[in-house]
């Protein structure tokens, strides 16, 4: 499969026997959860020489506005680079304001709309402010990447697109499957590789790092710096994070993500849901504790130890990131009350649905699916005949039952909850 243009990267691991201690833990840290390391040694040689001169390495990551949220399937490359800028790197938050008007391409299967600026610079407005959660404020180089691709001008722009050909962006997988199934690409399309890659160039970054979907955008960037004459970046691919469904990962869209705004409520019952085999996955790639500190959770867990006091401990840890201490306390305590004692959410999520056209009423079934409470019709008439759907704390055992405009707190199953609000 055709996906990379530096196809000479060897991916192969290094023999780490004569390097110091501390070169080999920041090697560790790199490499934890990570999808690829291109190129290892390159990046050891960057370790080392940083070592020797005291001068720390420059590590990027980008992200674009597209939406005001941040959910934790961000913070997967957010938390190694706050990993690696604990052990004295400089971290550059690029934020793609230039970027998000051309429209990232990577893993569509058709253009994606470009955003106005008024919409982008909406959405910019909470990324920094979500992004210090993690990340150390004073220790964090923000820029825009609208400062140098601003100035290029058309004459800029036509030399930059003079760096690629058409052959080698089709050698991009969701490229290539859009072209052979007849699926338009714009050209502007093409453009968005080039000018992430031109980021590298004007920040003279030393690694780049980004989501699995993102690594041929990356690789430009190395080809791009070495046709400047720069030291080319490496490049650090993360997995994408598995949504609360333990299925797709996480998405707005597929209504399976944990924002990191979100109530500490909300975030600790939405963590306390996800599978005991999601959970593994998620300390790898979300916790700050080591790996053998997980190692030795896992270990108690096999042991027999509940893995349910593992998931409780992750909660919190994660509620006390983007919160504080206390509501991590706090939202264990309302857990413990709801779940045990059958008290409904101090917080629960609002929906508001618009009635069908024409219609007075509506099936509770496809409220449920609307509302988001249940995956689909089917779905929805399969709990409520298990007994596992109530509406206003009454379970409904009907499945014809219908409601009409007003506002219902509805519960499916333990941990659903919604407050909808049917016009």
């Amino acid at each position: 499969m055709k996906q990379s243009p530096d196809s000479r990267a060897p991916i192969n691991a290094v023999n780490t026997e004569n390097l110091s201690e501390s070169v080999r833990h920041a090697l560790e840290v790199t490499k934890r959860g990570c999808e690829e390391l291109l190129i290892e040694s390159e990046w050891i040689q960057k370790l080392v020489q940083s070592e020797k001169t005291g001068k720390p390495l420059r590590i990027k990551l980008g992200l674009d506005p597209t939406a005001p949220d941040i959910h934790l399937g961000h913070t997967v490359v957010l938390n190694k680079l706050r990993h690696l800028q604990d052990l004295g790197h400089q971290v550059i938050f690029l934020i793609g304001d230039f970027t998000s008007m051309i429209g990232d391409p990577s893993g569509r299967n058709n253009t994606r709309p470009p955003l106005s600026p008024e919409q982008i610079q909406e959405n910019a407005k909470t990324y920094h402010q979500q992004a210090v959660k993690i990340l150390d404020a004073d220790k964090t180089e923000i820029r825009f990447n609208s400062e140098w691709c601003m100035p290029l001008g058309a004459d800029g722009m036509i030399k930059l697109a003079s760096s690629y050909t058409v052959a080698r962006m089709l050698e991009r997988e969701d490229f290539t499957k859009r072209y052979q199934g007849g699926v338009p690409i714009a050209i502007h399309e093409f453009l968005y590789p080039l000018m992430q890659g031109y980021d590298s160039v004007a920040l003279k970054s030393d690694l780049e790092m980004g989501g699995t979907d993102q690594k041929f955008n990356l690789l430009v960037g190395r080809e791009l710096q070495k046709q400047h004459g720069q030291a080319q970046q490496c490049v650090l691919t993360m997995p994408l994070l598995v949504g609360t469904d333990g299925v797709d990962k996480m998405s707005k869209s597929k209504n399976n993500y944990v924002g990191v705004t979100e109530s500490p409520t909300n975030m600790f019952g939405k963590v306390m849901s996800i599978s005991d085999e999601l959970m593994w996955k998620w300390y790898t790639l979300l916790s700050f504790k080591s790996m053998a500190e997980i190692d030795s959770i896992k270990t108690a867990c096999a042991n027999g130890e509940n893995p349910r006091d593992a998931k409780v401990a992750l909660a919190q840890e994660l509620v006390a990131r983007f919160h504080n201490q206390q509501a991590a306390v706090e939202a264990l305590a309302e857990f413990e009350a709801r779940f045990k004692q059958g008290a409904l959410p101090d917080e629960l999520p609002e929906v508001n649905i618009d009635l069908p056209e024409g219609e007075a009423d509506a099936a509770l079934a496809w409220v449920l699916k609307t509302a988001g409470l249940c995956e689909s019709s089917s779905d929805a008439n399969r709990n409520i005949q298990q007994g596992g759907v109530k509406v206003d704390g009454e379970k409904v055992l009907d499945k014809a039952m219908r409601l009409g405009k007003g506002v219902y707190v509805i519960q499916v199953g333990k941990r659903r909850f919604a407050k909808v609000h049917l016009n």
